[in-house]
């Protein structure tokens, strides 16, 4: 009876040791969560944004001077200046796009999933303002707006527990690494931009992107609201749904975590400046 308690302590203390173990190393493994710089994107490249409406060739353009001469002599003033104020519409360059940048102190990133901690089932909210991007706007044809490059620093990601948040980054995300420390969307596709939009009054679309999570990258459809405050202030939404298991995001087994939901819901509330 003796042999078989001591067996049994024995084997309990291996256990305590070992998870004891696994926790000093999830802590340990995964850092601050220090973000390692600034957060910044790309630069949306507009050099080809701003070609004329129209064509106009120096041949068409001495051929309408010339027609507007002949009307000048033959017709009425008014219709000579009609004439005039076409030629001059046709040459004229395009309006360029307003580039908005987001602005990371008024913008917030969050994953959402539901999990079994100690019995009880929890929302795990994990979220950071570590955002940077461009949008391009023409506010007097939204479908020809552009979006660059988003980046996320997802190292900085923040729960309401320092455990899981060191578990996200050593074990989960893996974002302790340098490599990893940038989760990044690229837009393919937006589709459903209105053909005019109002001040004040939001609109809805989609954008059609890249994301890049680690070394892994899944075509992920965002679907976007956008209010446009002003021609120098942008407020909106975007949201989407992945899987854990499209980006290999395997939960490390720890005491008292169960049952992580599969699906992650990733949300993103941002203000975008121009100027």
């Amino acid at each position: 009876m003796r042999n078989n308690q001591r067996t049994i302590i024995t084997l309990v203390l291996i256990a305590i040791a070992l998870a004891l173990a696994v926790a000093a190393f999830i802590w340990f493994s995964g850092g601050s969560g220090t973000p390692s710089a600034t957060i910044s994107a790309p630069t949306l490249d507009l050099s080809d944004r701003t070609t004329p409406t129209a064509e106009a060739t120096p041949e068409a353009t001495e051929e309408a001077t010339a027609e507007t001469a002949s009307v000048a002599t033959i017709q009425p003033t008014a219709e000579a200046t009609t004439a005039a104020e076409s030629t001059t519409e046709a040459a004229a360059p395009a309006q360029e796009l307003a580039v908005f940048d987001i602005d990371p102190e008024q913008s917030e990133v969050r994953f959402i999933l539901d999990e079994d901690l100690r019995g009880e089932r929890v929302t795990v909210v994990g979220a950071t303002n570590q955002i940077a991007g461009q949008i391009a706007v023409d506010f007097a044809a939204p479908a020809a707006s552009e979006v660059g490059v988003i980046r996320i620093n997802v190292r900085s990601l923040a729960t309401d527990n320092e455990f899981r948040n060191r578990a996200i980054r050593g074990q989960i995300l893996q974002s302790s690494q340098d490599q990893f420390e940038f989760a990044q969307f690229t837009p393919t596709e937006i589709s459903g931009l209105p053909e005019s939009v109002t001040m004040g009054e939001a609109f809805s679309f989609q954008i059609t992107g890249d994301l890049q999570l680690r070394d892994i990258t899944n075509t992920v459809t965002f679907e976007v609201t956008v209010t446009p405050v002003s021609e120098t202030r942008l407020e909106g939404s975007a949201a989407t749904v992945v899987t854990r298991e499209s980006y290999g995001l395997t939960i490390p087994s720890v005491p008292g975590v169960a049952n992580v939901e599969e699906e992650v819901e990733i949300e993103i509330d941002f203000v975008a400046v121009a100027g």
